[in-house]
């Protein structure tokens, strides 16, 4: 069933401040979508985030970005709170057209080392396997209970070729991306009768600020670059076009797929 045509359309952006999130958000408002946007920065960080609002308003559309930990239940309920007091005040007919997951905050250490403190621990993993991969059930679960999704509604996640191979240091994360892309085929499975799809997208190697966090970047970006049959690396322009071609109500059906937007790089050996 099509979306209704008068109704105002929100994307909700997990991760807004840089990276997928921000190129996301500014590429949704050129095509007419509200932005919320959900961030976790310091203060000195604060100068970007700023820019990055004004750039969306200057589309034209409205924004709201909160600073909070997207994991923290009580914080996102407090969100959903707010999000929803401000359609109250200013929209006829609202619903998140797009949710974005894209947040990379995990743990960066190998399961194997020499020394205790070098080793990934318990409470690092569980938190890596939360944050990077579980969270997105409950953002959505809490979306769903609120009526705040309909028919035409999107849910993507970010995850990388990580899910399926071996990257030094990279294994929690790895892990985590693993989760994440089974956890939106059930959201999938369970979210097509209302006319709602949810897909995992593959981007290649990026240059990100949470991936220049990864050991070894560098090489590895390198090494992308020269197999990429493109001859560069995936940027985060490149998955911000492609989410906003797939707002388009005739990809109803696309649903339950891990999409690679990577010109190619993981189909070279």
């Amino acid at each position: 069933m099509p979306e209704v045509s008068n109704a105002t359309r929100w994307a909700l952006i997990i991760g807004a401040s840089s990276g997928f999130g921000e190129a996301t958000s500014l590429e949704l408002a050129k095509a007419g979508l509200n932005i919320f946007g959900v961030h976790f920065d310091r203060r000195s960080a604060m100068a970007h985030v700023n820019e990055v609002i004004e750039k969306i308003k200057a589309c034209g559309r409205q924004v709201h970005f909160f600073n909070i930990n997207a994991a923290d239940a009580a914080k996102r309920a407090d969100v959903m709170n707010q999000m929803q007091e401000d359609w109250n005040e200013s929209d006829a007919d609202p619903f998140i057209k797009v949710v974005l997951h894209s947040v990379a905050f995990g743990s960066l250490l190998p399961y194997i080392s020499d020394q205790p403190d070098g080793r990934l621990t318990q409470a690092q993993m569980e938190m890596t396997l939360d944050v990077m991969g579980s969270n997105i059930v409950y953002w959505v679960q809490e979306l769903m209970q609120r009526k705040m999704l309909r028919s035409g509604s999107r849910i993507y996640g970010m995850t990388s070729a990580g899910g399926h191979s071996v990257i030094p240091n990279y294994g929690a994360v790895s892990a985590a991306k693993a989760v994440l892309e089974s956890h939106l085929r059930q959201l999938a499975f369970e979210l097509m009768p209302h006319g709602i799809t949810a897909n995992a997208i593959q981007a290649g190697v990026t240059i990100t600020p949470g991936s220049s966090k990864i050991p070894g970047i560098e090489q590895l970006a390198e090494f992308a670059k020269a197999r990429n049959p493109g001859g560069r690396l995936t940027t985060p322009q490149d998955v911000a076009e492609a989410i906003a071609a797939w707002i388009d109500d005739r990809t109803q059906s696309m649903t339950g797929n891990v999409i690679r937007v990577d010109g190619g790089e993981d189909i070279v050996t």
